[in-house]
């Protein structure tokens, strides 16, 4: 067992993977810009390092300030948690140049799968469904683009292939304006994410968010954790999730879901990792792969029992994977609703002190936030606090404890989004399930 982590976050994930080492036994090291001296993960872990001022250029993003922290403090793994340097293949190599483990894949894998050109064509070699398109970057020949986009059918949609978070994409109906939204997108991506590449695909109108959870070892063991639906997001950004996904029956769960764990093998998969496809018409299509934790893990934990995080840890000591897919059970029903400081209906950000915080509780409920009472909300960071997750035996009674809990949540000194998730839990379409990716944008007055 590694007997000394370095957790490289912050907030509810940084807590959280404090608390599956405590489970194991595991020392923990918690590095903190200096506007997180007093984050709870901090307080609680075994040793703390400052590594930087608040902006998460110069704390969260500074690799060697991380490797220095890990060198002083004499720990031998880091755990990226997600975000920041989660998925930096550059990160990886100097963590593991310099003699520590990194918990996550390796940085070839999160190379080939954070080009998102690349990651499309490992995936179609793998027999993994994509999204009709352009199958590689775009050239500069514009009447080579205009034909490839009436091939594909308007409308279709430019994406930065080192995009994420809804960053670097932009849709297209009409032949008049796709030359002027290459150039744009490929500003935006240098800007964004320092690469001009962009691709095309076709734009599905109503599609859902379907993601595919896996585990693989280093051995060649792969399973995967059945799949959760992020459907419900405002500006492709996931507001709440849920596992299993309503109307995904037990054949196609398992059909890919095995065929998302045959590509772990073939490409060398190690760790936590998901598959993120748009479902329509009884269709998979694949988008990317997200090479390390997902904010929404605790759903597939609720419903399979399986600790994730541990799971990333013991993989990464090099054990064998501990369960196989016929050890996979979903049992039940669960939801997460993210709780971020901001307005629920403008959705700005409301940074401040918590003047009193009480978290739900009963039959069912989760709570992982980092918050307290006291406890400021500094305004560097995204601005999630927390996320409340319930079970249910069905999907019905997971919404029904939801919204007692959303009921009892106190949250006092700054705004939250609590109303907004009210609102979702109480939509007769979110009810009923299945709702697209276009659906909470069209109710908020946002498309």
């Amino acid at each position: 067992m590694l007997d000394k982590i370095l957790i490289a976050n912050r907030g509810e994930i940084a807590l959280r993977i404090l608390r599956a080492c405590r489970e194991l036994g595991v020392r923990t090291v918690a590095v903190h810009s200096s506007a997180d001296r007093e984050l709870k993960h901090v307080r609680l872990a075994d040793e703390s390092v400052c590594i930087g001022p608040p902006p998460s250029s110069e704390s969260y993003l500074n690799i060697p300030a991380i490797i220095s922290a890990a060198e002083v403090t004499d720990a031998v793994a880091i755990h990226p948690g997600y975000g920041f340097l989660a998925e930096n293949a550059g990160f990886v190599e100097r963590v593991e140049s310099s003699g520590f483990v990194f918990i996550g894949p390796r940085a070839e894998t999160i190379q080939l799968m954070g080009d998102k050109v690349s990651a499309i064509r490992a995936m179609q070699d793998a027999g993994i469904p994509c999204v009709p398109g352009s199958n590689g970057p775009l050239g500069d020949d514009a009447e080579a683009n205009l034909r490839l986009a009436a091939e594909i059918g308007y409308p279709v949609i430019i994406k930065a292939a080192a995009g994420g978070g809804g960053r670097g994409m932009r849709v297209v109906h009409s032949e008049a304006s796709l030359l002027h939204a290459i150039a744009v997108t490929r500003a935006e991506a240098r800007t964004a994410f320092g690469s001009v590449t962009v691709y095309m695909e076709k734009f599905l109108e109503r599609p859902r968010h379907i993601e595919i959870q896996v585990l693989a070892d280093q051995y060649g063991n792969a399973i995967h954790l059945g799949e959760r639906d992020c459907s419900m997001q405002r500006r492709h950004q996931k507001v709440a999730e849920e596992s299993p996904a309503p109307g995904i029956t037990a054949e196609q769960r398992h059909a890919i879901g095995q065929r998302c764990a045959q590509a772990c093998r073939e490409i060398g998969y190690c760790g936590a990792g998901t598959f993120e496809f748009l479902y329509q018409d009884g269709d998979f299509f694949f988008i990317e792969m997200n090479t390390r934790i997902q904010v929404e893990h605790p759903v597939t934990e609720m419903v399979t029992g399986i600790d994730l995080v541990k799971e990333q840890i013991l993989i990464a000591t090099g054990e064998r994977l501990r369960y196989r897919q016929e050890d996979v059970c979903i049992r039940g029903h669960a939801i997460e609703c993210r709780i971020n400081a901001e307005d629920a209906r403008t959705f700005i950000p409301s940074p401040g002190r918590v003047t009193q915080y009480h978290a739900p509780g009963g039959p069912g409920v989760r709570v992982d936030s980092h918050i307290y009472n006291g406890y400021v909300v500094p305004p560097f960071y995204d601005s999630m606090i927390g996320k409340i997750i319930t079970w249910g035996e069905d999907r019905t009674s997971a919404i029904g404890r939801m919204r007692t809990a959303l009921s009892e949540i106190v949250v006092d000194g700054i705004e939250t989004n609590v109303l907004l998730q009210q609102d979702i839990m109480q939509d007769t379409a979110f009810q009923q399930g299945g709702t697209n990716i276009h659906y909470l944008q069209k109710k908020l007055g946002l498309a």
